[in-house]
């Protein structure tokens, strides 16, 4: 099969252009060799970027702002409430992890394939990834159910009321597993075959209905803590079987295929790792937080959402980095992948200086929207300074992931989250309890964490290592 000139671009088989991966060779032609040729080929670039991480930025946003918002309504019921929601969704996060390659692998495979000029190959992907999410999502229940009290109990200690509305939040929303993974494989194949629409559709639609249950099911149906978690499985029934709905049509056949789910399976090996890696620093500071108090944990709870919310919104331009790098990749043009790299670190370092400028600002203002507790907004302004100080490293952190996770350099990524977990994140979360730190010690775990993954990150960048060409690493 021949593969595409480094500049060239598959059409979608339905006849639309799949979007520029640089300048065609007519419009650099007349370019001035002394620096225009950059200049336009940065432009077409920059305009690529945002044409994809535009939509992927409302995509993104969707769900955390859904789950701000959910934040916010069970903020009101007490700080019982907003603890056992801390607890439990750092535990559903924990159960997510061995299926969130699904979007990530199924986003760099399917990519690389586009770009090469096959996508019923790249859309193929997207229906092996989709059998993967079903399967995990009901091992997942499974495990979920088993284990929920013995694992919630490692998180909450000896306190009984939060443990109880952990548990009790957290039985219901593992239920949603499938169609959580369902979404995410449907965002990795869409990515990866620049489908730019029916992502924001779908995300849109399912998490604007669950956001307007929630309060109703909490308050007026007065199902408290458990009416979020049936509003949460709600959106993701929906936004799961819309996506399912589309891979139908997109797609000729549906049938499993077992050697493309294990190359997934093999890519998703590193990245469940790393992910891991996260888990592990996570659960550690919500387990400390925990052992400080209730309002240690619930304001624990409240900027975790806000850093989690960023860096979904910082990943926009990952996101749109994944699919650019590997369609470049997959069209063997290493020029325009090294080029993506550069731009989207520096997208990523603005925007981040962007939302610590805002936080900063809101340092009053935004932890009373989600309590009216003094003790708790008072650790809140204690955790502040470390979430506005890390958000510029961190901008640039994410969108390198975006870089290697396209190039499918996931093996490094792998490593160097790990080092910076149990090398940086949790033996300061450890100390900050046993030396009584107190909620700003583990926010500055996190800060350490961020701080060694964007060393690791960008030496790796500039090395070039992670340039490999062809339809597959």
């Amino acid at each position: 099969m021949a593969v595409p000139e480094p500049g060239a671009v598959p059409d979608r088989a339905d006849g639309e252009r799949a979007g520029e991966l640089d300048v065609s060779k007519a419009e650099l032609a007349d370019a001035d060799p002394a620096g225009a040729d950059l200049a336009d080929a940065d432009r077409a670039g920059a305009r690529e970027l945002l044409r994809l991480a535009v939509p992927a930025l409302l995509v993104l946003a969707a769900e955390p702002l859904y789950l701000l918002v959910d934040t916010a309504v069970v903020g009101h019921l007490g700080t019982t409430a907003l603890a056992g929601l801390g607890v439990a969704g750092a535990l559903m996060a924990l159960l997510m992890l061995i299926g969130q390659f699904v979007e990530y692998g199924t986003t760099s495979r399917a990519a690389r394939w586009f770009g090469a000029g096959r996508r019923e190959s790249a859309v193929n992907e997207g229906v092996q990834a989709s059998w993967l999410a079903v399967v995990i999502g009901l091992v997942v229940i499974a495990l979920g159910e088993a284990f929920a009290h013995p694992m919630i109990g490692l998180l909450t200690g000896s306190n009984g009321e939060v443990r109880h509305a952990a548990e009790s939040w957290f039985r219901i929303a593992v239920v949603g597993t499938p169609g959580v993974l369902l979404v995410l494989a449907g965002n990795g194949w869409m990515r990866g075959v620049q489908e730019t629409r029916q992502p924001v559709r779908i995300v849109l639609v399912a998490n604007a209905l669950s956001a307007a249950a929630s309060p109703v099911l909490v308050y007026p149906l007065h199902l408290g803590l458990e009416g979020s978690a049936i509003a949460n499985v709600a959106a993701q029934v929906v936004g799961g079987v819309l996506f399912l709905r589309a891979l139908h049509r997109s797609s000729p056949s549906v049938r499993p295929q077992w050697t493309v789910m294990g190359a997934q399976l093999v890519l998703g090996r590193d990245l469940v790792l790393r992910s891991a890696a996260f888990q592990v620093a996570f659960l550690s500071a919500a387990a400390v937080a925990s052992r400080m108090g209730s309002a240690q944990i619930a304001a624990h709870q409240i900027g975790l959402q806000l850093w989690e919310f960023t860096a979904l919104l910082l990943d926009s331009f990952a996101i749109a980095a994944q699919s650019l790098i590997g369609a470049a990749l997959g069209a063997s043009d290493d020029t325009t992948a090294r080029r993506m790299a550069g731009q989207v670190a520096r997208y990523g370092l603005w925007a981040g200086c962007g939302f610590s400028a805002l936080f900063a600002a809101g340092w009053v203002l935004i932890p009373q929207a989600f309590t009216s507790s003094h003790a708790v907004q008072h650790q809140a302004h204690l955790l502040w300074p470390w979430l506005i100080g890390m958000l510029p490293a961190a901008g640039v952190v994410f969108a390198l992931d975006g870089v290697l996770i396209g190039a499918g350099d996931v093996g490094f990524m792998r490593t160097i989250t790990l080092v910076a977990a149990v090398g940086a994140f949790a033996p300061l979360n450890l100390a900050a309890l046993r030396w009584h730190w107190g909620i700003g010690g583990v926010w500055a775990g996190l800060t350490a964490f961020i701080g060694v993954r964007l060393a690791g990150m960008v030496w790796r960048t500039r090395t070039g290592h992670w340039i490999v060409l062809g339809e597959q690493r």
